[in-house]
């Protein structure tokens, strides 16, 4: 699978704008493993997961494909950034304690990924990959426009790959020993501005404004002010969180 980089041109937006992993992942996360040395976080994007995986590992290796991704992400002396492949991430062989992939196995190769992940892997070494689904917001009208952006003015602009996501990840190979997962919501209490700049992020959302030469949001956006309050009031999104994870060996 060649790299799709659909983000590198909207790295900005996806820093600003991206939704932080909840505490609770990473606890759980930190119980599987037996070492809390070194994790390599796969596809980190700009840093959200390794940013999350700090505080409970004594380092942390960020890879992504993505340049303009890795110039983004927030400066850590416990994490290390480096540009590479999910299939060559030139970390050496037996060293990390745990392996992560936040939001993108859709977008990987799952063979080569997970022949990279058993050769860095250092012991029984857990793999955990996760992702969101689509928005859920706590107002009937703003869930209405939202959905209705998500699902008709972009949804034929998705990526096929998306569908493995919205399946959970279950459709993909997991040669892994797995093990059982929490049940886990993300949230964020967000401002209209926010929720306007997340839809930006979208993939989708790129495509549309690259084949038609208009941003989308800007009428949802307008649509949504109707409904929202005043503008610094704030509404909650959530997302379920998607996990599947096992130990290599």
């Amino acid at each position: 699978m060649p790299f799709k980089d659909l983000f590198s041109a909207r790295a900005e937006l996806y820093s600003r704008y991206r939704p932080s992993y909840p505490e609770v992942l990473y606890t759980w996360l930190r119980s599987l493993v037996a070492s809390n040395e070194r994790a390599w976080d796969c596809a980190t994007g700009n840093g959200q997961a390794a940013r999350g995986l700090a505080a409970y590992f004594g380092k942390v290796i960020a890879t992504d494909a993505s340049e303009s991704q890795i110039q983004r992400a927030d400066a850590d002396e416990r994490i290390t950034y480096h540009v590479a492949s999910a299939c060559a991430s030139a970390i050496a062989s037996s060293s990390v304690d745990a392996v992560t992939i936040a939001q993108a196995m859709h977008w990987i190769d799952p063979q080569c990924f997970f022949a990279e992940a058993k050769r860095v892997a250092r012991g029984r070494a857990p793999v955990v990959i996760w992702g969101y689904g689509d928005p859920v917001m706590d107002s009937e009208p703003i869930d209405r426009l939202v959905h209705e952006y998500n699902r008709g003015t972009i949804e034929s602009y998705w990526m096929p790959e998306r569908h493995l996501l919205l399946g959970g990840y279950r459709s993909i190979p997991f040669p892994l020993k797995e093990v059982e997962t929490p049940a886990i919501t993300m949230e964020a209490a967000w401002t209209l501005e926010e929720l306007a700049g997340y839809l930006r992020t979208w993939s989708a959302t790129a495509a549309y404004a690259a084949r038609l030469g208009r941003d989308p949001v800007i009428d949802v956006e307008r649509r949504l002010a109707d409904y929202w309050g005043k503008k610094e009031e704030r509404h909650l999104v959530r997302w379920p969180l998607f996990i599947r994870a096992g130990y290599v060996s």
